[in-house]
């Protein structure tokens, strides 16, 4: 087993990281979000040379259905999970925070929100992979998260 830890911001009731490898985006760990959600200007996601996929599509969420642009980031990483060529859509929102991550995100991996520490532990269980491939798709109209287990060498042909 391999395990990690992120500090989670201390002035919030909810659970936010603030990833300094990542222009110090703060992200809010939403564990009843399917869909990973980028919440401020979209044309912040240039700096992480995010393309765009698709344009308005249709998903549900924030109490209801909604859209918003769908971009793949070439390369994210949380802790010392990487996720490669990560789906992620775009729809401005109010929120103390630029990103926000679903719990998909985390299939096959053990996670504790612990708010007495301020601190998020993540473990990756023995046989998991520690890069993960993100991906939104379309099917019947509703859009759908996947979350598998990818290994070095994705990693390698997707950079």
């Amino acid at each position: 087993m391999k395990q990690f830890t992120l500090n989670l911001l201390e002035n919030h009731s909810r659970p936010i990281i603030k990833l300094e490898n990542f222009s110090k985006t703060r992200i809010l760990l939403d564990t009843g979000s399917e869909i990973p959600v980028w919440v401020t200007d979209e044309n912040a996601l240039k700096d992480f040379n995010a393309v765009k996929i698709s344009s308005n599509v249709n998903f549900s969420g924030f109490g209801g259905m909604t859209s918003g642009n769908l971009y793949r980031i070439p390369y994210f990483q949380l802790g010392d999970l990487i996720y490669p060529q990560m789906h992620i859509i775009a729809k401005r929102l109010n929120l103390p925070c630029q990103m926000l991550i679903s719990a998909p995100m985390f299939d096959g991996l053990i996670y504790e929100i612990d708010k007495v520490n301020h601190k998020l532990n993540v473990t990756i269980p023995d046989g998991r992979s520690i890069v993960k491939n993100v991906v939104i798709y379309d099917k019947d109209g509703k859009m759908h998260v996947i979350c598998t287990d990818g290994d070095e060498n994705s990693l390698k042909n997707q950079q």
